[in-house]
C-alpha cells in the first residue's frame, strides 16, 4: 500500500508544479555527463557513476541509451517522459530497486529493454504493460523471490528474447510461465538459486523457444534434471546451455539423470562450469550416442576421475558417439582425454577441438581411434615436440579423414618433426602452425610433406630464410606474417608453383628482389615491412597478380616508387588494397609521412629521356660555343704557340746544361714585316748603329743563327734583347711570324711592365680596324703611347732623337749575365710622339714629357693567325 500512495503523491506533486508547455525548460546536450552522438538519437552514459538519470541533457530524438554500468537506484516516471522515440534502453549492472509503474508509458516503441543484474525485488510488470513492441527483455540475475510472470505478458506478441529469475528463485512452478504459451521465442533463459529446492514437472513445457539457457545447480535436487528433459522432450532446439549443473559436489547417484536427452531433438548441446566426473559424463555420453543431438561442448569443467570405476579391460562403454562436433575446452584435468581410458569416443567425431586442456602426451593409440576426425584442433595447449611427435609411433594409416590440422599457440620449434607427425595423414590439406617457434635453420632441414597439402597458416613464428625451404611446396596458400624474416629466399618460390595467396605483413624484409617469379599468385601481403623500394619490375613476373597490400612500409619517396603507383593505379590490373592512407614518405627528411598519393616530382627529374635529351643538347651547346670562341679568338693558335714556348725553354735549357747556349746581349730585337725591311736597313739601323755610341740591334736578317728552330731564334733573341721594337704597319698584321713575336715579347712582359716593348707606328693604323684576334695590340694602340714614324723630313731628327731617350744610353756587354741583369734592371719609359686621341701635332714633345701607362697585365695575347 505504501507503494502505492507514494507514486500517487509524487504523480499529484508533479502537476501542481509541472511548468506550462511554453515554459519547459531548455534541454542542454552540450553539457552533461553523457555523450549526445549520431545526430540526436544516441547517448552514452555508460560508466559515468551516476546516481540519477541525467533526463534534462536528453533531446527529444533519443532513439537509444545506454546507462549502463553506474549507480542508479530507481527509475522514475519523468526520467524517459520527453522520449517517444526512445527505442534501445540499457539500464544493466546498476542499483535499482524500483521502478514507477508510468516509468515507460511514453515510450510505446521501445523494443529493448535491458535490466539484467540489478535489485529489483518483483518483476516490474505494471511499469511495463505500455511496452507491446518490446521483441528483447532482459531482467534476469534481480532479487525477486518468484520466475511468476503476470498475464499482462501475454500481450507482448512481438517478444523474442526473454531472460529471467535470480539468486532468490528457489524453484519453478507449473503456471509461473503459463502467458507465454502463444509467444514463440527465439531464446529463452532462467536462472534460479544455486540450491534449488523444487521443480514442478511441466513448468517449461509450453515455453516455445530455439534456445533455451538453464543456469541453476541441482545439486540437492539432481532429479529435477529429469523432469526438466521431459519437459523439453520432443522439441527442436538450435542451442541448449546447462550452466553450473553440479556447483558444489560431483553427482553419486546411479540413476541416469541425462536419459530425456535422446527425445530432444538439438544441433549443439553446451555444459558450461559446474563438477562433471567419470560416471556423470559416462551418462551423458551414453544417452548422446542414441539421442538427435550434433554438437557437443564441454567448457569450464572440474572434471575428475571416479574412484569407483573400475577398468575390466573390455572394451569402453563409449564406441558409437557420433558428432560433428565436439569441443572440450578449459578442462581442469586432461585425463577427460582418455575416458573409460580409451580413446574410443573419439572414433566418429567429425570435428574435434581440444584447448586449454594443457595434455602433454599422445599416447600412440589416440590416433588410431580418431580415424572418423576430419577436422582436429588442439591449440592453446602449450605442446612441444615431443608431446604430440612421438617417434615410438607408427602413424602409418592414421587420421585417414584428416582434412585439417590446428597446432596454433603452442611451443612448437621442429618443422621437421611436424613434417614426420604428417606425412601419413593421406587427406591432409590445411595446416596451422601460427603462434609457435617454428622457423629456426637447424629444426628446419630434411622436411617431407604430403604432396597435398594446399593451406599453410604459420604466422607469428619466428622464421629466418633458409628455413623457408623446409616448407612444403604444394601450397595454394601461405601465410608467414610476424615471422620477423628479413629477407626472401626464391628457392622456395621458384618450386611453390601453385601458390595463389602470400601473406607476408609484419616481417623486417628490407627489399623487394626484382627476379621475383611466382605464375600463379593472386593476391600479395607486404604491408608492414622494412623495404623502402619497390618499382614495376619488382612484381613483373608475378602475371596473375590482382591484389596487393604494401602499406606501412618506410618509403624512399622517388621517381621510380613514382612511376610503380601511376602505373599500376592506371592499368588497374593490380588493386592496391590499402592504398593511398598506408602509404606514406619514410625518406627524404624533407618529406616525412607525406603521403605518396600527394607526392608529384618533376618531370625532368623522373623522365630518363628527357634527362639523356636536355643533357645531350646542352653538352652539344657547350661543344659549339667552345668551337666558337675557338674560332673568334683562334685558341688553337694560342695553344699552339705557347707549346712552341715551352719546346723552346725545354731545348733552352738543355743547351745551356750541355754548355753550347752562346751568351750575347742586344740593345733592342727589332721586329718588323719583310715589306718593311727596306725602311729598317735603311732608316733605323745607320740611324742608331752607325754613331759614336752605337747600339747594338737583332734583326732576324742578319743575327739569327743559322740551323736553329725559327721559333728557338725568336725566343732566345727576343730573351737577349733589352728592348722590344715592333715597326707596325698594315704588312705587320699579315705577317704570321711579327704575330710570334708580338705574343712572345708580351709573354716575357707577364710579371713586369710594358716598358721594355716600343711602338714604331711606321703608317697610320686604325685600331678599331684591327681584326678581333688582335685584341691585345688594339688595347696596346689604344691605352700606350706610341713612336709615329713621321712624313715629313723636317720631324724624322726629332723621332730618332725620341727612340734613342727610350732605348737608353748604349752599353754593350758580351756577358750574358750581365746582359740579362742590365736588361731586366734598366727602367724606361716609352717616348710620345703622339697620344694616339690627338691630332697629329708637327711639334715633337720634348723626352721628359715621356709618359708610361701602365697596361692590362690581365689581357691574354691574341693569335697571330
Amino acid at each position: 500500500m505504501l507503494w502505492k500512495l507514494i507514486p500517487l503523491c509524487a504523480l499529484l506533486l508533479g502537476v501542481l508544479t509541472s511548468p506550462t508547455p511554453s515554459s519547459l525548460p531548455t534541454v542542454n546536450t552540450e553539457r552533461g555527463p553523457c555523450r549526445i552522438y549520431n545526430s540526436g538519437r544516441t547517448a552514452d552514459c555508460l560508466g559515468r557513476q551516476l546516481e540519477n538519470v541525467p533526463w534534462r541533457q536528453f533531446p527529444s530524438t533519443l532513439e537509444e541509451i545506454d546507462l549502463s554500468y553506474n549507480k542508479l537506484q530507481a527509475v522514475s516516471a519523468d526520467d524517459f517522459l520527453r522520449l517517444p522515440q526512445l527505442r534501445i534502453l540499457q539500464l544493466r549492472y546498476n542499483n535499482i530497486s524500483h521502478i514507477d509503474d508510468d516509468a515507460f508509458k511514453n515510450n510505446a516503441l521501445l523494443e529493448h529493454l535491458d535490466i539484467f543484474n540489478n535489485s529489483l525485488q518483483e518483476i516490474p510488470a505494471t511499469a511495463l504493460t505500455p511496452l507491446l513492441n518490446l521483441k528483447i527483455l532482459y531482467m534476469s540475475n534481480n532479487l525477486y523471490k518468484r520466475a511468476t510472470l503476470a498475464d499482462s505478458f501475454s500481450k507482448f506478441v512481438k517478444l523474442q528474447e526473454l531472460s529471467m529469475g535470480g539468486p532468490l528463485v528457489m524453484g519453478l512452478k507449473k503456471g509461473d510461465f503459463q502467458p507465454l504459451m502463444n509467444i514463440s521465442l527465439q531464446g529463452f533463459a532462467i536462472k534460479c538459486s544455486s540450491n534449488l529446492s523444487y521443480y514442478e514437472p511441466g513448468s517449461l513445457k509450453i515455453i516455445q523457444t530455439k534456445r533455451m539457457g538453464f543456469d541453476m545447480a541441482i545439486d540437492q535436487q539432481p532429479n529435477a534434471l529429469l523432469h526438466m528433459l521431459h519437459d523439453l522432450a520432443n522439441k527442436t532446439f538450435i542451442v541448449i546451455q546447462f550452466r553450473n549443473l553440479f556447483e558444489f559436489t560431483y553427482y553419486m547417484g546411479e540413476e541416469d539423470i541425462f536419459q530425456g536427452l535422446k527425445d530432444i531433438t538439438a544441433h549443439q548441446l553446451i555444459f558450461h562450469r559446474g563438477k562433471f566426473n567419470e560416471n556423470l559424463l559416462r551418462m551423458a555420453l551414453m544417452n548422446l550416442q542414441v539421442a538427435p543431438i550434433q554438437r557437443l561442448r564441454l567448457q569450464y569443467i572440474d572434471f575428475a576421475r571416479s574412484p569407483t570405476f573400475v577398468d575390466s579391460g573390455a572394451g569402453s562403454s563409449i564406441t558409437d558417439l557420433t558428432l560433428d562436433n565436439l569441443d572440450l575446452w578449459y578442462i581442469s584435468n586432461p585425463d577427460v582425454l582418455r575416458f573409460d581410458w580409451r580413446f574410443t569416443w573419439f572414433n566418429k567425431i567429425k570435428r574435434l577441438s581440444i584447448r586449454y586442456v594443457y595434455f602433454n602426451t599422445v599416447p600412440c593409440d589416440a590416433w588410431v581411434e580418431m580415424e572418423g576426425v576430419q577436422f582436429l584442433d588442439v591449440s592453446n595447449n602449450r605442446l612441444k615436440n615431443e608431446f604430440i611427435f612421438n617417434r615410438r609411433c607408427d602413424y602409418k594409416g592414421t587420421m585417414p579423414n584428416l582434412h585439417t590440422f590446428n597446432m596454433s599457440t603452442n611451443d612448437l620449434t621442429s618443422l621437421k618433426d611436424m613434417s614426420s607427425l604428417t606425412r601419413d595423414f593421406q587427406q591432409l590439406q590445411v595446416l596451422d602452425f601460427s603462434n609457435n617457434k617454428l622457423g629456426s635453420a637447424e629444426e628446419s632441414r630434411d622436411c617431407v610433406w604430403k604432396q597435398n597439402i594446399t593451406r599453410l597458416i604459420a604466422h607469428h613464428n619466428q622464421f629466418v630464410s633458409e628455413a623457408l625451404s623446409c616448407l612444403p611446396t604444394t601450397v595454394q596458400y601461405l601465410d608467414l606474417s610476424y615471422c620477423n624474416l628479413d629477407q626472401l629466399g626464391m628457392t622456395y618460390f621458384e618450386k611453390a608453383t601453385n601458390l595463389r595467396t602470400l601473406l607476408l605483413s609484419g616481417n623486417k624484409i628490407k627489399f623487394i628482389p626484382s627476379k621475383w617469379e611466382s605464375p600463379s599468385l593472386r593476391s600479395l601481403a607486404l604491408d608492414g615491412n622494412s623495404f623502402g623500394l619497390i618499382s614495376k619490375e619488382s612484381f613483373q613476373d608475378m602475371p596473375q597478380l590482382s591484389c596487393l597490400k604494401a602499406g606501412n612500409n618506410p618509403y624512399h619517396c622517388t621517381c621510380e616508387l613514382r612511376a610503380f603507383i601511376e602505373d599500376t593505379l592506371s592499368k588497374r590490373k593490380v588493386n592496391l588494397t590499402d592504398w593511398p592512407w598506408n602509404y606514406k614518405c619514410y625518406h627524404p627528411e624533407a618529406l616525412l609521412n607525406t603521403f605518396i598519393a600527394k607526392y608529384f616530382p618533376g618531370k625532368v627529374a623522373c623522365d630518363i629521356r628527357l634527362v639523356i635529351i636536355i643533357c645531350v643538347a646542352t653538352t652539344s651547346a657547350v661543344i659549339l660555343i667552345l668551337m666558337l670562341i675557338c674560332y673568334i679568338f683562334d685558341l688553337a693558335w694560342y695553344t699552339k704557340a705557347t707549346y712552341q714556348i715551352i719546346r723552346a725553354k725545354y731545348r733552352a735549357h738543355k743547351e745551356k746544361a750541355a754548355g753550347d747556349l752562346e751568351t750575347f746581349t742586344y740593345h733592342a730585337f727589332i721586329s718588323y714585316s719583310h715589306s718593311d725591311a727596306d725602311w729598317v736597313r735603311d732608316q733605323l739601323l745607320p740611324c742608331l748603329e752607325k754613331n759614336r755610341n752605337p747600339y747594338r740591334l737583332c734583326i732576324h736578317e742578319r743575327d739569327f743563327m743559322p740551323g736553329k728552330w725559327i721559333i728557338d731564334n725568336i725566343i732566345e733573341n727576343i730573351e737577349s734583347s733589352r728592348k722590344v721594337i715592333f715597326v707596325l704597319s698594315r704588312h705587320f698584321v699579315n705577317s704570321e711570324w711579327c704575330n710570334y713575336e708580338l705574343y712572345f715579347a708580351q709573354q716575357r712582359a707577364m710579371g713586369k711592365s710594358f716598358s721594355d716593348v716600343i711602338l714604331v707606328v711606321k703608317e697610320p693604323i686604325d685600331p678599331s680596324s684591327l681584326p678581333s684576334k688582335y685584341c691585345k695590340l688594339k688595347k696596346m694602340l689604344s691605352t700606350k703611347t706610341y713612336l709615329e714614324w713621321p712624313q715629313q723630313v723636317n720631324q724624322q731628327p726629332f723621332f730618332w732623337a725620341q727612340l734613342k731617350s727610350v732605348l737608353g744610353k748604349p752599353k754593350i756587354t758580351q756577358n750574358r749575365t750581365h746582359s740579362v741583369k742590365s736588361r731586366t734592371s734598366s727602367v724606361g719609359g716609352i717616348s710620345v710622339i703622339r697620344p694616339p686621341t690627338e691630332e697629329r701635332d708637327p711639334e715633337v714633345a720634348k723626352p721628359n714629357e715621356d709618359k708610361e701607362v701602365e697596361p692590362n697585365q690581365n689581357q691574354i695575347p691574341v693569335e697571330a693567325f
